[in-house]
């Protein structure tokens, strides 16, 4: 019983039903920038719009004074285009409060693995690959290139990178390296966080061919000995990156107990006129670390 009281108290971040509201009625919070109305995501949600419909209704909220009236709070592109198209209706939710912020910035995007289960998902269900191209306003060899995407990946490296923004390019590149190669290329990425193309080409350069699918291709005026010597190298420097980044943890948080020790002794004018007089040199780098933890 007091959990469902303690449930019922809870104040609801939308009102119950969904409405239809006519699109004149709906208020702007902002106007579209001119960069906006030619953008590609313009361009894909029109195009989704004119294909299969409004998906993700959008946001308004009433107006304090006028309840007929609502403001949009997230969904600016789609009511723009459903009002070019002649729409005088849109089916919305309606939120119970404004809380000051863009819901955009909530949402998640789409990342790139995400999107290539979605579009397999879809082609499952039985939906043409050409509607699928017409929805997301992108030709079909798009289509079938992201369909395709992950084939050669192993599942550990797809696991570590599906919630990340990759490009589609740099998971071409990972399709070189073996499946052990891959599981350590995504998590040097993860942690420099840096996915693009360069940077795993970078990785796939400082990859010995054992753990390579095909040998790369002999550098123009450098030995096997030198190649070898860079590869060693490069490994040498993924170890002592991994070794780094184990420590930060640990080492930042005896910084911060440390700085903070230093902050209060400071605070003792009798410790700092001990230090001025004997210890200049030590009082100097404690003030050092005080200002810089202030100014950080």
């Amino acid at each position: 019983m007091k959990s469902s009281v303690a449930a019922s108290s809870v104040p609801l971040s939308f009102e119950n039903m969904s409405l239809r509201i006519p699109i004149a009625e709906i208020l702007p919070l902002k106007q579209l920038s001119s960069a906006a109305l030619k953008s590609v995501k313009y361009a894909q949600i029109a195009a989704s719009i004119d294909e299969v419909g409004i998906i993700e209704p959008p946001v308004v909220i009433r107006d304090s004074q006028q309840h007929d009236k609502f403001h949009l709070l997230d969904g600016h592109i789609r009511v723009d285009v459903l009002a070019k198209r002649g729409d005088t209706e849109v089916v919305c939710l309606v939120a119970t409060e404004d809380e000051a912020y863009t819901y955009n910035r909530r949402i998640s995007r789409l990342a790139t693995i995400q999107e290539h289960k979605m579009i397999l998902k879809a082609i499952e269900k039985g939906v043409p690959e050409e509607r699928l191209a017409r929805a997301l306003n992108v030709n079909i060899s798009s289509i079938r290139h992201k369909k395709s995407l992950l084939e050669a990946i192993c599942p550990e490296a797809i696991d570590l990178l599906k919630e990340k923004h990759v490009p589609i390019n740099t998971i071409g590149e990972m399709r070189k390296m073996k499946p052990m190669r891959q599981i350590e290329a995504a998590g040097l990425m993860i942690a420099m966080n840096k996915f693009s193309v360069s940077y795993a080409k970078s990785l796939v350069a400082a990859t010995s061919d054992s753990m390579l699918v095909s040998p790369k291709k002999k550098i123009a005026g450098l030995s096997e000995d030198q190649i070898s010597l860079m590869e060693q190298e490069a490994a040498s420097l993924d170890r002592e990156f991994k070794t780094i980044e184990h420590d930060y943890g640990a080492d930042h948080l005896e910084v911060v107990l440390a700085v903070g020790y230093v902050t209060r002794i400071m605070a003792n004018a009798r410790v700092v006129r001990h230090l001025a007089q004997f210890y200049p040199d030590i009082l100097s780098e404690f003030t050092k670390m005080i200002t810089v933890r202030r100014a950080a």
